[in-house]
């Protein structure tokens, strides 16, 4: 079964209470779609964007199972396999053995966009605007060189996300900065 955008968020807040983990859905389930249409997948940019909705679905009633759990909950509910392997991949190499490893384009941005929107994020709200519309690269890499800010987001993982694209870094951080400015729940 495919979900629509509205079924999709009615099962991120069955799951998820918290306004972090909330917003952060939603976020990245913009930018997704953002990269959906820029990367040439536009017709396929509502399931891009129903992935990074779902791809935390599980984290905060099960963080020590994350990807596993959304597997079962997702499958339980007959959903779409592609949209299982898609969520579950973003946690390849970091949360268990086993999971899927990015394959398609979209599972790749997914992994290397998650965790760079919580680093950008949290370089826009030390800004005096407070927001991404005036963020440029510069301020993302000199705050990114610095591992005790926002340590929480993996440099490793954003990195490894910038290679499984063949990508440079700098494009990454460029690209999800301008899908940031585009998202309606950035702040």
């Amino acid at each position: 079964m495919e979900l629509n955008k509205q079924q999709a968020i009615e099962l991120l807040e069955e799951f998820n209470k918290g306004e972090f983990h909330l917003k952060h859905g939603h976020i990245v389930g913009d930018v997704m779609r953002w990269y959906a249409n820029e990367l040439g997948y536009g017709d396929e940019a509502d399931f891009w964007e129903i992935v990074g909705l779902l791809h935390d679905l599980d984290f905060e009633l099960y963080p020590d199972e994350h990807c596993i759990k959304s597997q079962e909950i997702m499958r339980s509910r007959g959903l779409d396999e592609r949209l299982i392997r898609a969520t579950a991949s973003h946690g390849y190499g970091i949360h268990f053995d086993g999971l899927p490893e990015p394959q398609h384009e979209m599972e790749k941005v997914l992994f290397a966009a998650d965790e760079l929107t919580g680093l950008i994020g949290a370089v826009a709200v030390m800004r005096p605007s407070r927001s991404c519309d005036d963020l440029e690269v510069k301020s993302v890499k000199k705050k990114y060189k610095d591992k005790k800010f926002a340590a929480g987001c993996s440099r490793d993982v954003i990195e490894q996300g910038a290679a499984m694209l063949g990508w440079e870094l700098d494009k990454l951080i460029g690209m999800t900065i301008l899908a940031m400015r585009a998202s309606e729940h950035v702040d």
